[in-house]
């Protein structure tokens, strides 16, 4: 095949050549490296740089089905690497957590900035006023017995953990502030990161959370600077109503009862005694839901749109399941802490990645985001990025990819790659029946492989 038939083949991969093109623009070398020397901490840079193990570690995840091994033989045979396997992993391995993070929530920052407007989601008209935040922990499991001193440990064992948020209206995470320890208490992570959430995001934040996060400390730093929350209650977390107050009825979209109440969390006593309104969602045949928040206007914040809004933070647990099974979380490549908090920062950096991509793809469909399966999806974008791998690797005549640091030009480029592609077996499949949700049972154990590591270890009182 001539030069350009080459060319038109590579034509044919556009959705190869939109990811790389991306990925271009949010992680070049100098980039990169700026990020590694200002995080770093005690580690250096010798024969792998911090880019070069990037790409490594992007090859794994992307060509080679999360397979660190793959990755590095590949690099060697190629003189891509030139340290050992043992000097890659150990790389991996010592990557400080500071690093990881600022890794994920500086690379994001460029990928929010390009998500197109068209394809952002809007919540409920009367919280448009807001800029939607979810919170959500997660422990990093299944970490490979390679190291000797786990080879003997039974059960299942926990890597790092960490404290995510994500924006409501691109579905992006922004940022995540990580632990070595994976029995650590994510909810004590939540000063750290809101001062971060808050420089990225601007106006009036909203903040979901589970109720592992109802606690009078956790709502006081919720609402520094203006900001609100909308959290599920905890039962340990008493709420005293208000007989002022009278309460209000309500019946749902799907017919279901609801309750507003007003009135205070915590003992009277309690310096940090909070006044909040509280929505109690009766559910036929399952427990009952109540949410509390500091929006108390109901006129102004209807229940039924709190109650809706807050259907959302579901999305990060699918973005946690999509990290997981899509980006191969599951498979992780080193053993160490730091090792599993930063694949997990690249596994939520591909998923803002594809996020984007999804985003011009429904926009220019004119559908919305949601309809559009993430996992089908990067099967085509996974299919030709290892297509184009193969051909790069022949040696036979392709055109570079065009590099651009103008965002505006970049986006124009991903409508023109993306504007005529669609396929229906990127169509979301739907639960036509709604089914009862089962809990699973606990039945396994996991060990901290921080602590298993390190024994003497302390956790911090908050």
């Amino acid at each position: 095949m001539d030069a350009a038939g080459m060319q038109s083949v590579w034509a044919r991969m556009p959705l190869a050549e939109a990811v790389l093109s991306v990925m271009g623009y949010i992680g070049d070398g100098k980039r990169l490296q700026a990020i590694f020397d200002a995080h770093r901490g005690r580690c250096y840079d010798d024969v792998i740089q911090f880019p070069d193990l990037v790409k490594l570690i992007g090859d794994a995840l992307l060509e080679h089905g999360g397979s660190g091994n793959q990755s590095f033989s590949r690099a060697r045979e190629t003189g891509e690497l030139q340290a050992s396997k043992v000097a890659a992993y150990g790389k991996l391995g010592r990557l400080p957590i500071p690093l990881s993070q600022a890794f994920l929530m500086e690379l994001s920052r460029s990928l929010r900035e390009l998500f197109p407007a068209q394809a952002r989601r809007q919540p409920p008209v009367s919280l448009r006023g807001f800029s939607t935040v979810t919170l959500d922990g997660k422990a990093i499991k299944r970490v490979a017995k390679r190291l000797k001193l786990l080879r003997k440990v039974g059960g299942g064992l926990l890597g790092g953990r960490a404290l995510v948020a994500m924006e409501y209206e691109t579905s992006l995470v922004v940022g995540i502030h990580a632990d070595e320890d994976g029995d650590a208490n994510d909810v004590r992570f939540v000063p750290h990161l809101l001062p971060l959430i808050r420089r990225e995001i601007a106006g009036t934040l909203l903040f979901l959370a589970d109720s592992g996060f109802c606690d009078l400390q956790r709502m006081e730093e919720f609402t520094e600077e203006g900001n609100h929350f909308l959290v599920r209650r905890h039962p340990k977390v008493g709420f005293h109503q208000d007989p002022e107050r009278p309460v209000r009825e309500g019946i749902d979209s799907q017919g279901r009862k609801y309750f507003e109440e007003w009135g205070w969390l915590g003992a009277a006593n309690h310096p940090k005694r909070r006044y909040v309104r509280q929505i109690t969602l009766q559910r036929p045949g399952e427990a009952d839901v109540s949410l509390v928040t500091d929006l108390l206007d109901a006129d102004l914040y209807p229940a039924e749109d709190l109650l809706n809004h807050y259907l959302q933070r579901w999305g990060i647990e699918q973005v946690f399941q999509k990290v997981t099974e899509v980006f191969h979380l599951q498979g992780l490549i080193g053993s160490t802490p730091k090792a599993t908090v930063f694949q997990f920062a690249f596994c939520l950096l591909l998923y803002n990645l594809i996020q984007v991509v999804r985003g011009y793809v429904a926009a220019d469909q004119q559908r919305e985001t949601e309809t559009i399966s993430i996992e089908n999806l990067f099967v085509d974008v996974h299919r030709q990025l290892t297509a184009w791998s193969v051909l790069v690797d022949s040696g036979l005549p392709l055109a570079d990819i065009p590099v651009t640091s103008d965002l505006a030009g970049l986006a124009d480029r991903l409508h023109a790659l993306l504007g005529g592609q669609w396929s229906d077996r990127w169509i979301k499949a739907t639960n036509k029946r709604r089914r009862r949700h089962q809990p699973k049972p606990h039945d396994r154990t996991h060990g901290s492989v921080f602590r298993i590591l390190r024994p003497t270890v302390h956790e911090p009182d908050n």
